[in-house]
């Protein structure tokens, strides 16, 4: 009998050594102190933020983490500060069991560049993304009537020129006219290109390679003010 007890006195001094350990461990692994965050830029644009912004966005949201405990630090409010500042595309925050605070942001992508009373670029997803003080990017120009609530015809003419090799090397400038048809121009020729509407799209953007290709081996581009690609079957030429 006296056996049988000490048995059970040596499980439950066992089950609260177990049970003390854990609640110091968590104890210990709550009250680590944070280190300095560090911040990784994934993907291939990592040019229009900072690490130092990325740093003062964590900052505003939560004050300094670095040297706060790791239970009061809330990740998820983290993320959210930064997935709401328009030069991210997504952010990701974690923290290792030491402490160890991470952030991995990826950066949005501008394919054009809004240049009206007011200036930003239209990122590769058709939003507005603000313009950056650390680096401008190379994109076409965007000029006549355009609303920051209303993108999506620009856009859809924008991203052609971006997925297209012809037309990204050579497009300097869209024009979206009142009635939302679209004119470009490109690079080292003074005509102008009427597109019309978005209408057999890719049909036009063929036809103007042609024409393109046929007017540079016979040396008459400059001959021209204005290319009309609206009728999708032909391309027709206005000279100076």
């Amino acid at each position: 009998m006296l056996r049988v007890n000490l048995n059970y006195i040596k499980v439950i001094v066992l089950l609260i050594l177990v049970g003390f350990l854990f609640a110091f461990s968590n104890y210990r692994n709550d009250n680590r102190k944070v280190h300095e965050p560090n911040i990784e830029f994934i993907g291939e644009n990592k040019l229009f933020i900072t690490e130092a912004t990325v740093s003062k966005l964590l900052i505003q949201n939560q004050g300094s983490v670095t040297g706060q405990p790791k239970e009061i630090i809330d990740l998820n409010d983290l993320e959210a500060a930064l997935n709401s500042n328009p030069m991210i595309k997504k952010a990701e925050v974690f923290m290792s069991v030491n402490g160890k605070l991470s952030a991995e942001i990826e950066q949005k992508r501008p394919i054009a560049r809004v240049h009206t009373n007011a200036s930003y670029y239209i990122d590769d997803e058709g939003f507005y993304m603000p313009l950056s003080s650390n680096y401008a990017a190379r994109v076409p120009l965007v000029t006549g009537n355009i609303r920051k609530n209303n993108l999506k015809t620009v856009f859809q003419f924008a991203k052609a020129v971006d997925e297209d090799e012809f037309l990204k090397k050579h497009v300097i400038e869209i024009h979206q006219n009142d009635d939302e048809t679209i004119d470009f121009k490109i690079r080292k020729s003074n005509f102008k290109v009427h597109l019309g509407t978005l209408k057999q799209l890719e049909k036009k953007i063929n036809n103007f390679k042609a024409f393109y290709q046929k007017a540079l081996k016979d040396k008459i581009l400059d001959n021209y003010k204005l290319v009309n690609l609206k009728f999708d079957e032909q391309v027709i030429c206005t000279k100076i």
